[in-house]
């Protein structure tokens, strides 16, 4: 199997990278099942205190990449389902990992890879990255990627780009509560990280895994139940009469039916 995703570890952090360059680290099953084992692998770790995660190249990540959403077209529900279970799965690991989770962000981040943001604890971004939920141009919705939205971001900025699919840079992002930080420079970026980073080394392990469970137990509502509800919501969408047209008009570079 190709390896699309770098695990290391240094000095205490993991490290966690995208690494397909070439299609702004879009992902598909094999990089969700990757992201997946390494989160998993470094959150049993006792010498790992946090892990930042981070894309190869000039895009954090762009979402989905097109060979995945050619197969979509063809998918039953049952397999739509399926398949976008493991996309759930992976998010709620990096949301669940015991240790503090930063994504490092820059250049483009689009659908599925806003989520990867949202599933963060933290996240600090370039102020010129620009994030796009584009699902619903696509004739589908970021159902899958809600919940984690609708944790992090403003309730009327979710609504918003949602809806419109407008692009907004990482100073938005920091308004609406989707990344905690912004910086000018790549160097400041790494910088801000790594204090981050650095701040996290000064707790106590524990004490940061309890407070990890205790903010999500205090937040309400049967998230679980809302993320599974997601999976069955984007198999009917992908399925439906405008979803098939909305997928394989990108795929063709066309305009779909609505656009005349």
């Amino acid at each position: 199997m190709s390896t699309f995703v770098e695990q290391l570890i240094s000095d205490h952090v993991g490290h966690v990278q995208l690494r397909r360059p070439d299609l702004h680290n879009a992902f598909n099953e094999k990089v969700i099942k990757q992201l997946t084992d390494a989160y998993r692998e470094l959150d049993g770790r006792d010498d790992v205190r946090a892990i930042v995660l981070s894309g190869e190249g000039k895009s954090f990540c762009a979402g989905a990449d097109l060979n995945w959403m050619q197969k979509m077209v063809d998918y039953t529900h049952e397999e739509n389902v399926a398949d976008a279970g493991q996309l759930a799965s992976m998010l709620n690991v990096i949301r669940c990992c015991s240790k503090p989770t930063i994504a490092r962000v820059h250049g483009s981040v689009f659908g599925g890879g806003v989520g990867l943001v949202a599933a963060c604890d933290v996240s600090v971004a370039l102020d010129r990255a620009v994030f796009c939920l584009s699902e619903v141009k696509l004739g589908i919705a970021p159902a899958i990627i809600m919940p984690f939205l609708t944790e992090k971001m403003l309730p009327a900025a979710v609504q918003r780009y949602a809806l419109t699919a407008e692009r907004f840079d990482g100073d938005e992002a920091k308004r609406v509560g989707l990344v905690a930080e912004t910086v000018g420079t790549v160097d400041e970026l790494d910088a801000e990280v790594g204090r981050i980073v650095e701040a996290i080394k000064e707790t106590g392990p524990c004490a940061v895994a309890a407070c990890k469970g205790l903010v999500r137990e205090v937040r309400g509502g049967d998230f679980d139940a809302a993320l599974k509800a997601m999976t069955h919501r984007i198999a009917e969408l992908r399925a439906s009469d405008e979803g098939q047209e909305g997928l394989k008009a990108f795929l063709e570079k066309r305009n779909p039916g609505w656009r005349g």
